[in-house]
């Protein structure tokens, strides 16, 4: 055993089958053996529903797997899942259906016997999809050749064929199989998978022709219809609409979301190929299956004396046409009844019910003969014709104990099927587990259960069972009845136990039962059969007598086939092939509620009691839960006692014994057999496991310690002599690299220096690889520091005299680079810009001290209005008091204008302009000197601007004064009106201010500042 965590971030942890038992509280128990209350259902389900929770849907009995439909995908079923399965012990990993089928694999391998698995389980319960993983399985671990990977091929495909063939829709399970399947996997002495055969039986015919309200027909005529193509469908006379025919109305459900007909026709058509199945076959394969659908639309009325007509013949004559048999004798056959007496044949006239019911067992005849031909035909791709010996591993898929509101024929076949079943478990499991205790030499104690044998004798037993009293009641002439059938039953088992009828029971319990039902008291409970059904019946045979007559006159291959083989209860013989196999490996499926990961207590308790698993679990438990080998359980528990740790020389047995005793394990508690030990109580091995699981943390970490000590002495030694070794090697090695690299450099220094003693020298052998390198040398150097801009004047690199020429070739180039590149990017804008600032650098250049700050600044064209050529915020000093007036001074073609907001307080003309003057100071004082010829001028004007440089260009520009602006050094003189001087005078201070002086002089204060020189970036700033 070991146990798988399912949980989100955690892996799944690996453990033998005792470590599990540490997680037994959480995940629950492994194995229903080592269950402590075994014999309570409540446990039973308590532990199943635990491991539900963790997504652990297989729990063991033994060799029995018991799984739990979960109704959701689970990666548990990958290729990685087969490998680790492969080849391992039983109980070795967590219960899984891989596991099952390994384990039968190697054993028949080993033992050269024949093995089977049997899968039980009722509708909805994953028996199919089990059968379907075994396959799987087998594919994916046996050998592979290209003859093998065929017969494999096959294996899987034939699936998708029986499905749509033998499954529907049931009210608990879209894609229920409905009939029992016996495949055979044949394997050579190799252990290849060489061959295979299917054995069908109990297919439930009656649902061809009636189906139970929100369940379906068999697959196939559904995806006939719906995925049929156009021309297939014209020649067997269909329509691609299920609702124009009667078999496939019944159930108001002929769409369902879940299952897509068009898609599961072409998957089955691609495997009818793959199977060998020749166009011929495949056509005459769905015209009988067309046959169906045309012959249950056949309508009969009553004619005058109330005698069953067929008026409309159109689909009897399909019916013909795709069987190949004369119309009028179906015709004859579906509306009469043959009397044979000795030579003498009477035709009786059917009623419009009589006719109705012969026409449905034709259609299950028809059907079910047919189904029996497919599954011969796929065993004969299948079959292995090579006469070497081979052995066999069978599935066994048959539905489980189940109970139904009604309860037909077919479930009685079912029913005791499960019977039968259930004695084979009981005598299987008491045979294999006395075998075992005769082995070890431990006495067998005898066990009491429920013997069903009285049961499977009332059904089978010959001339007295109900089986016999059938047989005669179908054979025997005259009107047979269901009442006739009853009162012989009555009358030959009316004293048994196991056998009621209305009649035979009491007033408690006749009320439960009408007049044509009998109850038989199951192993699992009792069921109430009817005798009269509207599903299948066996007089059915009665009923188409008269057709099977004219099975000769069937002209196509497959309905030949069918209709030459004798209706058989297959149930009877069902067990004989299994009696001469060795002891089966068990499956058991429960179905659940739909719901994704919900435990449906009520619905999982009701069929652990239909497949008998308490019994089983009882029978198991019957002796000693657990038994182990000596050598594998002193191996795991030899740390428990002193004298077994760390090793015990003697012989197995008697550590075994040793340690038990050391243990106290009492008397009743534990037996020793020849070569295993054998505990009776779960709870003995529980504590035992316990007490294990304390002990082995201590001797972990003295273990750990005790290696970590050796492992870190042995690493410290090893890792020192390679450190010695290293820095030995290492020495050597960088010792010559040094005297190389030394030799190297005096050559190179010896070089070098003669080559720069020679640098003057006409180039020469010593000079030459000295002046390579200092061109190399500075030219490199001036890549990475050649001048960004025309007017970086200084950064060019001095050149070595022997690069004087070069330099200066290549310094004008790259000047020449440069001027191209700024003249081909430079705008029209910009263009203008520069040339104002040309013209403010002819007047302003050297003169003024702040003008190196105004050549970033670029100059606007106004900066009051865009209706003037120039306009600009000023401060006026008043000639008499020098009082600061805020104005604006406006420039338009012809004069200049000092406004107040929007009154003109003076107006400049151009031509009375004689000149403009300001300091060589870093101040923003202007004055205009305006000629006093014109009397209506009030004198020179002050004022202070923040855009001197830019005023005096654009002023420059338009008055075309330029030659007037003078930049004086000291005072200023100017006319404060005609006669009268007014002086400005200007210093350097540490903080900018103006004044009127004590003097009567205007003073002009202005910071220091140093003549800064033009850069580049200011340029591009401007720019």
């Amino acid at each position: 055993f070991c146990l798988l965590k399912k949980e989100k971030k955690r892996k799944p942890t690996k453990l033998d089958m005792e470590g599990a038992l540490t997680a037994r509280d959480r995940v629950g128990i492994q194995d229903f053996v080592l269950l402590d209350t075994h014999t309570s259902e409540t446990a039973f389900l308590g532990n199943l529903k635990k491991r539900f929770s963790e997504d652990l849907i297989y729990t063991y009995i033994g060799t029995l797997l018991v799984s739990v439909n979960p109704y959701k995908e689970l990666d548990i079923y990958s290729k990685k899942q087969m490998d680790i399965y492969m080849g391992v012990n039983f109980f070795e990993l967590p219960p899984h259906i891989y596991a099952l089928a390994d384990n039968a694999y190697h054993t028949m391998m080993a033992e050269a016997n024949n093995h089977f698995i049997l899968i039980s389980g009722e509708s909805g319960a994953g028996k199919t999809e089990a059968s379907k993983k075994i396959l799987q399985y087998y594919a994916v671990s046996c050998p592979s050749t290209t003859l093998l990977d065929s017969v494999r091929d096959r294996m899987l495909v034939s699936n998708p064929v029986l499905e749509a063939f033998g499954n529907a829709k049931t009210l608990k399970n879209d894609n229920s199989s409905r009939f029992g399947k016996y495949m055979d996997i044949q394997f050579d002495i190799q252990g290849d998978a060489v061959g295979g055969h299917i054995l069908s039986y109990l297919l439930e015919k009656s649902r061809v022709v009636h189906q139970n309200h929100g369940e379906r027909n068999f697959h196939i005529f559904y995806q006939l219809v719906e995925g049929g193509e156009e021309d297939l469908l014209h020649q067997l006379g269909l329509e691609s609409n299920c609702q124009h025919y009667s078999y496939l109305v019944q159930n108001e459900c002929a769409n369902v979301t879940s299952i897509n007909d068009k898609n599961d026709w072409k998957t089955v058509r691609n495997a009818l190929s793959v199977i060998d199945f020749d166009e011929s076959d495949i056509q005459h394969l769905f015209g009988i299956i067309a046959s169906v659908l045309h012959l249950g639309n056949v309508q009969f009325e009553a004619d005058s004396k109330g005698y069953a007509t067929l008026n409309k013949n159109t689909e009897l004559r399909w019916v013909s046409t795709l069987l190949g048999i004369n119309v009028q004798v179906l015709q004859e056959g579906l509306t009469y009844r043959k009397i044979e007496a000795k030579t003498d044949e009477v035709l009786s006239p059917f009623t419009v019910d009589h006719a109705i019911y012969a026409r449905n067992a034709l259609a299950k005849a028809i059907y079910g003969r047919t189904f029996t031909w497919l599954v011969n035909k796929i065993n004969d791709s299948m079959e292995n014709k090579e006469p070497s010996r081979k052995t066999v591993i069978g599935l066994l898929d048959i539905y489980g104990f189940e109970v139904f509101y009604v309860n037909s024929f077919e479930q009685f076949c079912i029913n005791y099927c499960n019977e039968k079943l259930q004695q084979l478990f009981i005598q299987l499991t008491l045979k294999s587990e006395q075998e075992e205790y005769e082995a070890e030499g431990i006495g067998w104690e005898p066990v009491q259960f429920f013997n069903n044998k009285i049961i499977c004798d009332l059904v089978e037993e010959k001339h007295l069972g109900i089986i016999s009293v059938l047989d005669e009641e179908c054979l025997r002439p005259g009107e047979a009845t269901d009442f006739t059938f009853l009162e012989k039953l009555e009358e030959k088992m009316g004293s048994h136990p196991h056998f009621i009828t209305h009649k035979l029971s009491d007033k408690k319990i006749r009320k439960t039962l009408d007049r044509g039902d009998f109850r038989l008291l199951h192993y699992a409970g009792e069921v109430t059969y009817g005798s009269k059904q509207p599903g299948e019946r066996p007089s059915d045979l009665h009923h188409v007598h008269n057709i099977i007559t004219s099975w000769w006159y069937f002209q196509t291959s497959i309905c030949q086939l069918c209709f030459m083989k004798q209706f058989l209860l297959q149930s009877l013989s069902l067990f004989f092939p299994f009696v001469s196999f060795s002891p089966p490996l068990f499956f058991g499926t429960y179905t659940n509620t739909h719901a994704t990961g919900r435990f449906d207590d009520v619905l999982v308790r009701h069929q652990v009691k239909y497949l008998g698993l308490m019994e089983h679990l009882r029978v198991r438990r019957a002796g000693f839960a657990y038994r182990r080998r000596y050598e594998l359980f002193l191996q795991r528990y030899k740390p428990l006692c002193p004298a077994t740790w760390p090793h015990w020389r003697g012989v197995a047995a008697e550590g075994v014994e040793v340690l038990v005793q050391h243990l106290g394990y009492l008397p009743d508690e534990y037996k020793m057999g020849r070569t295993k030990i054998f505990i009776r109580h779960p709870r003995t091995l529980f504590a035992t496991e316990d007490a294990f699981e304390v002990c082995k943390h201590k001797l972990a970490s003295r273990i750990q310690a005790q290696y970590k000590g050796y492992r870190q002495k042995g690493e410290f030694r090893r890792q020192k002599e390679a450190a010695t070794k290293i820095e030995t090697c290492w020495r050597g090695v960088q010792a010559r690299k040094e005297k190389e690299r030394r030799q190297w450099a005096v050559k190179v220094i010896k070089k070098f220096i003669k080559g720069y003693m020679t640098r003057g020298e006409a180039k020469t052998t010593d000079n030459s690889e000295y002046l390579a390198f200092v061109r190399q040398n500075y030219l490199n150097r001036l890549k990475d520091n050649l001048p960004k801009t025309v007017l970086d004047k200084i950064s060019w690199l001095t050149p070595p005299p022997v690069l004087t020429e070069a330099s200066a070739i290549l310094r004008q180039l790259h000047m020449r680079v440069m001027v191209t590149r700024y003249v081909r990017g430079i705008t029209a804008q910009q263009k203008a810009q520069l040339q104002l600032k040309g013209i403010t650098s002819v007047i302003f250049k050297d003169k003024k001290d702040s003008y190196p700050q105004s050549v970033s600044q670029p100059f606007v064209d106004t900066r009051i209005s865009q209706y003037i050529v120039y306009s600009v915020p000023v401060v006026k000093y008043d000639r008499n008091g020098f009082k600061p007036r805020p104005r604006q001074l406006i420039l338009t073609q012809t004069a200049a204008y000092v406004v107040d907001e929007a009154k003109i307080k003076q107006k400049v003309q151009y031509t009375t302009l004689k000149g403009v003057s300001v300091s060589t100071l870093s101040d923003t004082i202007i004055i205009f000197h305006i000629s006093s010829e014109d009397v209506k001028q009030k004198g020179d004007l002050v004022i202070q601007c923040d855009h001197l440089f830019e005023v005096l260009t654009k002023l420059s520009v338009v008055a075309n004064k330029q030659s007037a602006i003078n930049v004086v050094q000291g005072s200023i003189s100017f006319q404060i009106q005609a006669g009268k001087e007014g002086i400005v005078d200007f210093s350097s201070g540490q903080e900018s201010m103006v004044y009127k002086d004590k003097n009567g002089h205007l003073m002009v204060v202005t910071v220091f500042s140093q003549f800064q020189i033009i850069s580049g970036k200011q340029l591009s700033t401007l720019l």
